[in-house]
């Protein structure tokens, strides 16, 4: 029988961290479950996130025998954060993921991604494709690379105040006004059923900061948001943002990669994400399986029983 349940994780049960030295950095990892039991999975996670994210998923696959990694990746938590903007292109951010496998002396792992922890894991799998044994992404489906650059194509599409291009055309603005209301920013994002507020984004994360009130209904509890609000307290916004500041140089960089991706792949959507479906997934990822949930975009995080039985189920399946 598959258990499923992480039965009332909390803060304080989720593993210790230690910092591991990986590309000329230091990343913050917590792992747990047997390092030589040959079962491998590391679960990257999104922004504003933390290896936290993944609380109701690392005891449920350490049961099922996986040793579990959860690295927090650089600009997060107590990891490093370069001040260098290009330090956190996609070379640099999938090649700490290399590197993470080269200290647990691991050829391949299975990668599991949520939202631009699953972008991360798409291009893994172009970059080093015999470094992932298989995918599991949430939230964000493939993004094909297109006649333009990314932020370009958005600038078209959704106009200047769109946050992706905004945090490209002001550097510093956006990070300065999430560190100044860090608790409220992350109280108001942490929250399910937004998506009829947010057909016409703009500004959304300066406006979820400034946000008197919750648009939703909370996410998690007042003791788990505590977890990513000190963190960010620590840490600042600037890392994680420049991820998106990365975008045009990341598509410049991916001209001449493969865009097809051959790994065994579960893609999990929530039918409440203002992430649209990708209809056109298998065209790149052709050994592709799409499943759906009724949430929003933290899956993993609104319906983490059913998203572990989904995890397990294809993983059961398809014989790690």
């Amino acid at each position: 029988m598959i258990n499923v349940i992480n039965n009332g994780f909390n803060p304080a049960q989720f593993p210790k961290s230690k910092m591991i030295s990986v590309n000329g950095i230091e990343l913050e990892v917590f792992e747990a479950g047997l390092q030589n039991a040959g079962k491998p999975i590391v679960l990257c996670h999104g922004f504003p996130e933390h290896a936290y994210s993944w609380r109701h998923q690392v005891p449920v696959l350490v049961a099922a025998g996986y040793h579990v990694i959860v690295p927090n990746q650089r600009g997060y938590g107590n990891s490093s954060c370069p001040t260098e903007v290009t330090d956190y292109d996609i070379e640099h951010l999938t090649g700490d993921l290399v590197g993470l496998l080269d200290h647990y002396e691991y050829e391949n792992a299975t990668f599991i991604g949520h939202d631009w922890g699953a972008n991360v894991v798409w291009r893994l799998a172009q970059l080093h494709p015999k470094r992932v044994n298989k995918i599991i992404n949430l939230a964000l489906p493939y993004q094909e690379r297109g006649a333009k650059p990314w932020i370009e194509s958005m600038r078209e599409v959704f106009g200047e105040d769109f946050y992706f291009v905004h945090f490209n055309q002001q550097p510093g603005v956006a990070d300065t006004i999430l560190e100044e209301n860090t608790s409220r920013f992350l109280s108001n994002i942490f929250q399910k059923n937004m998506a009829p507020t947010l057909p016409e984004p703009g500004m959304l994360m300066i406006n979820l900061a400034k946000a008197e009130k919750p648009l939703g209904e909370p996410l998690m509890s007042k003791s788990e948001l505590a977890v990513f609000i000190s963190s960010f307290e620590k840490s600042g916004f600037s890392g994680s943002i420049n991820w998106y500041r990365n975008l045009d140089r990341n598509w410049h960089f991916l001209k001449n990669v493969d865009p097809i991706i051959q790994q065994d792949t579960l893609m999990i959507y929530g039918n409440r994400d203002v992430i649209p479906k990708f209809e056109r997934l298998p065209e790149f990822v052709p050994n592709v399986e799409v499943a759906s949930l009724d949430c929003g975009h933290c899956i993993q995080q609104e319906l983490p029983e059913e998203t572990n039985l989904l995890i397990l189920k294809w993983l059961e399946k398809h014989n790690f």
